[in-house]
C-alpha cells in the first residue's frame, strides 16, 4: 500500500483503516476500500513499524493537493488554531496510530499524504508517500458552513439516493421517480472530474483548488458545468423535440448513466437534457460532495429575458405566438432547479440557509451559463442586489404576465387575462416519504398581503390592478373546465361565459386548442372554433369542445400538455378578455414487481407489465430499468407490435449490490408513447450464514 525506503525500513506498511473511518464519516456507501473522510472530523491511520524508532527521531506529515501538487500543506504536530491541519500520534508495540484533524474549512478533493521520518538534525531518513484519501464537505460538523443540525434532513438531502421530481401543471402535479445514485461506484470521482474540467480549473488550477474550500464557489462551478454551454459541461440542452443522435430528455430515469457517459467520452457533453435532468444531475453531484441539496419545482415559472419583471407574451390576431426570431419572455408550465444549504459568509447577515442554484442554461451570469447560489430569503424579501442572480430568480416566481395582440398595422392591444399567476405550488419531495412538500411561502408572502405589496415595491415590480374594469362592474367572465384526461382517450373541454351584468350580452367567442411543450413552445394547432354567443343577464353559456385522440395525437409533445385558449370580444367591454388552461394528459403506469425477499449479491427477478391504452398498435417498445445499489441501466426490447389493449410482460434477473431500501425505476418508450414510468421498492438484506 505504501512505498518505503529500501534496506532497513522503519515503516513497513500503512493501514488506512478505511472500514472504520468511512463508517464514522458516513461515506461507506461510496466506497469501503478507499479512504473517504469529511472535513472537521478526525480520522486515524496505522503505521506498521519494523523496530523501535531511534531516540529523537520524529515524524512529519505533508499533504499534497491538485493534479500537479499545486497546494502543499504541512500538518502541524499539535493543535493550533482551528483553521490548520494537525495530527497526534500514539505508539503501541510495533504500531504507530496517527490521528489527523482537518479544519472545518479544508479544501475538498483528493489528497496525497507523505509521512516523513526525520532525524534529530532535520534530515529525511525515510519517506512514505503513496497514501491517498478524499476529503468531502461535512454537514454533520457544526463548524462547517454546510452544517445542517437535523438528522432527518441530512438523511434526505445528503444520504438519500432516490428522489421524486414534480412535473405537470400547477393544478395537476405529477410525480416522477428519479435515481440520484450519488454513492454508486466512481460517481464521486466523476464529480471531481467535473470540477477539474471547469473553465476556472483549466485556466488556473492552483487558484481553482484553493477555492474548493468554499461551497459557494463549488456549487456555482457545478451549476455552470452541468450544462455544456460555453464549457466542457455534462449535458446539452434541447427543447425542440428533435433528439436524433442522443437520448430524449424524458427517457432518463437517473443521473448515473449521464455522468458515466460524460466521463467515458472524455468530458464530451451527453445529449440531451431539459430542466429536470439538469437539476437532478446537479443534485447528485452536490449531495455526493456533501452539500445538502434538494430539487425544487416551480409551477407557472416565468423566464424574464429583459429584466422588467413582466412577461410580455405577443400573439397575432389568430392568437398564435409571434415568432420574430428574438429571444422572448416566456412562461413555463414548470421549471426545476435545486436548493443547497450553506452559510453565506460572503453576504451581510440574514442570508444563510437554502440557496437557489439553477443549472439549466438560460441567461449569462458573470459571463457563464449558471445561476446562483441565490438566498431564498433574498427572493422572499425582494432584496435583488444580493448575489447571485436574484432579479432573474425573483422574476421566475413573481413576474407579471401580460398578453398583447399585435394587429396587422403593428399596434399592440392589451388583453386582460384571467390566468393564474406565476410561481405557484413550489414543490419538493418530503423528508418523510415520497410525497410533496409545498415551499411556496419560503419564496413569497401570501398573495394579496401587505408584505407582498411591500416586497413588490422594493423589487420595482408594479402592483397590478385588475385591467378589465368596465363601466358596469358586473360584466362577462370567462372560464375553462376540464376533467383529468388520459392520453389515448377522447374527452370534453367546457368553455363557460358568465354574464354578471343586468343586460343580455352578445359576443364573439374563439376557442383554440394547441399542443405546447412544458416550456410553452408552440407545437401546432389541434382545433379552432369561432362562434357568436348571446348570454342572458345573470346567466351562463357553456360551449363543449370534444377532443378526439385522432386529432390531438398528431400534435401533442412528449409531456403531453395541451393549451386551450378562449378569447371573447364583446361590444361595450373595454378590452377583449382571454383565459388559458393547460391540460396535461395523464399517462398509463407500468406495473413493476419484485416478489420474494432480496439479499445482497443473490439473484432476484423483476416482472414488468404494461397494457397498451391507445386505440392503435405500438412498435419499437423498449423498457429501461435502473436503481441505485440494484443494477446499472439495463434495456429490454419488445419485438413486433403491441396491439390496442394488449398486455406485454417482461422479466429480467439482477443481483443487488448494496443493502437497504432501494428503488427500481423503469421507463417504457415506443413510437407513439414516451415517458411511461413505473417504480418498485426493494428491501435488500444481508444474508447471514448459520455456521
Amino acid at each position: 500500500m505504501a512505498a518505503a525506503a529500501a534496506g532497513n525500513s522503519l515503516i513497513n506498511d500503512v493501514d488506512l483503516r478505511s472500514h472504520e473511518n468511512n463508517l464514522a464519516h458516513r461515506t461507506r456507501e461510496i466506497d469501503r476500500e478507499r479512504l473517504i473522510v469529511r472535513r472537521g472530523q478526525p480520522f486515524s491511520i496505522t503505521l506498521q513499524c519494523s523496530k523501535s524508532l531511534p531516540p529523537k527521531h520524529h515524524l512529519e506529515l505533508v499533504l499534497h493537493l491538485g493534479k500537479r501538487d499545486e497546494v502543499l500543506i504541512k500538518v502541524q504536530k499539535e493543535r493550533g488554531a482551528g483553521d490548520k491541519w494537525w495530527f497526534n500520534q500514539q505508539r503501541a508495540q510495533d504500531e504507530m496510530l496517527l490521528t489527523l484533524h482537518s479544519p472545518a474549512d479544508a479544501i475538498i478533493g483528493q489528497y496525497r499524504l507523505a509521512v516523513l521520518m526525520m532525524s534529530p538534525d532535520g534530515r529525511i531518513l525515510e519517506k512514505t508517500d503513496k497514501i491517498k484519501f478524499h476529503l468531502l464537505f461535512n454537514p454533520w460538523c457544526k463548524d462547517d458552513v454546510v452544517y445542517l443540525p437535523d438528522e432527518s434532513l441530512l438523511q434526505e438531502y445528503v444520504m438519500n439516493e432516490d428522489g421524486v421530481i414534480y412535473m405537470g401543471t400547477w393544478d395537476y402535479i405529477k410525480s416522477n421517480p428519479w435515481n440520484y445514485g450519488q454513492f454508486e461506484d466512481y460517481v464521486m470521482d466523476i464529480c471531481f472530474e467535473v470540477l477539474d474540467n471547469s473553465k476556472d480549473a483549466l485556466k488556473n488550477s492552483k487558484m481553482d483548488v484553493e477555492h474548493r474550500y468554499d461551497p459557494v464557489y463549488v456549487s456555482r462551478v457545478i451549476t455552470a458545468m452541468v450544462n455544456s454551454n460555453g464549457d466542457r459541461g455534462v449535458l446539452t440542452g434541447r427543447w425542440d423535440d428533435s433528439y436524433s443522435g442522443g437520448v430524449p430528455p424524458y427517457r432518463w430515469t437517473g443521473s448515473v448513466p449521464i455522468l458515466q457517459q460524460w466521463s467515458k467520452a472524455g468530458a464530451r457533453a451527453v445529449k440531451y437534457g431539459q430542466c429536470w435532468v439538469f437539476a437532478a444531475v446537479a443534485c447528485t453531484a452536490l449531495r455526493c460532495l456533501g452539500i445538502p441539496t434538494r430539487l425544487i419545482t416551480n409551477f407557472s415559472s416565468a423566464h424574464d429575458v429583459d429584466g422588467n419583471l413582466s412577461i410580455d407574451i405577443l400573439l397575432n390576431e389568430r392568437l398564435e405566438p409571434l415568432a420574430d426570431g428574438r429571444k422572448k419572455d416566456s412562461s413555463w408550465n414548470f421549471h426545476c432547479w435545486v436548493e443547497s444549504w450553506m452559510k453565506r459568509d460572503d453576504l451581510p447577515k440574514g442570508y444563510d440557509g437554502w440557496q437557489v442554484l439553477d443549472p439549466t442554461p438560460q441567461e449569462l451570469s458573470d459571463g457563464e451559463f449558471c445561476c446562483g447560489p441565490c438566498p431564498v430569503t433574498a427572493i422572499k424579501e425582494g432584496n435583488l442586489g444580493v448575489k447571485y442572480d436574484a432579479p432573474f430568480v425573483f422574476a421566475e416566481v413573481n413576474a407579471d404576465i401580460i398578453h398583447w395582440i399585435v394587429q396587422r398595422d403593428g399596434q399592440r392591444k392589451k388583453v386582460s387575462v384571467d390566468q393564474s399567476g406565476v410561481g405557484r405550488n413550489i414543490s419538493t419531495k418530503s423528508v418523510y416519504g415520497d410525497y410533496r412538500d409545498d415551499v411556496t411561502l419560503h419564496y413569497k408572502y401570501p398573495e394579496g398581503s401587505k408584505e407582498e405589496r411591500e416586497v413588490y415595491e422594493k423589487a420595482g415590480r408594479k402592483v397590478t390592478e385588475p385591467t378589465n374594469g368596465s363601466a358596469e362592474p358586473g360584466h362577462l367572465k370567462l372560464s375553462i373546465k376540464h376533467a383529468k384526461p388520459v392520453f389515448g382517450t377522447d374527452f370534453d373541454v367546457i368553455v363557460e361565459v358568465k354574464n354578471e351584468g343586468s343586460r343580455d350580452a352578445h359576443a364573439k367567442l374563439t376557442m383554440l386548442v394547441m399542443a405546447v411543450t412544458y416550456h410553452s413552445l408552440h407545437r401546432g394547432e389541434c382545433q379552432r372554433q369561432t362562434i357568436s354567443v348571446t348570454v342572458p343577464a345573470h346567466k351562463a353559456h357553456k360551449e363543449v369542445l370534444r377532443l378526439h385522440y385522432d386529432d390531438y395525437a398528431r400534435c401533442v409533445s412528449e409531456h403531453h400538455p395541451m393549451r386551450v385558449k378562449a378569447f371573447l370580444e364583446a361590444p361595450g367591454e373595454n378590452e377583449p378578455i382571454m383565459t388559458v388552461a393547460n391540460i396535461p394528459l395523464s399517462m398509463p403506469e407500468l406495473l413493476v414487481q419484485v416478489p420474494g425477499k432480496a439479499f445482497v449479491w443473490d439473484q432476484v427477478t423483476a416482472y414488468i407489465s404494461f397494457t397498451n391504452p391507445l386505440p392503435v398498435a405500438l412498435k419499437g417498445g423498449v423498457f429501461t430499468a435502473e436503481g441505485a445499489g440494484l443494477l446499472t441501466a439495463t434495456e429490454v426490447h419488445v419485438n413486433g407490435y403491441i396491439s390496442p389493449g394488449q398486455k406485454v410482460s417482461v422479466e429480467f434477473v439482477f443481483s443487488p449490490m448494496r443493502t437497504g431500501v432501494r428503488k427500481l425505476l423503469v421507463d417504457f418508450d415506443c413510437d407513439r408513447l414516451k415517458d411511461v414510468k413505473g417504480v418498485a421498492t426493494v428491501v435488500v438484506r444481508k444474508r447471514y450464514h448459520v455456521v
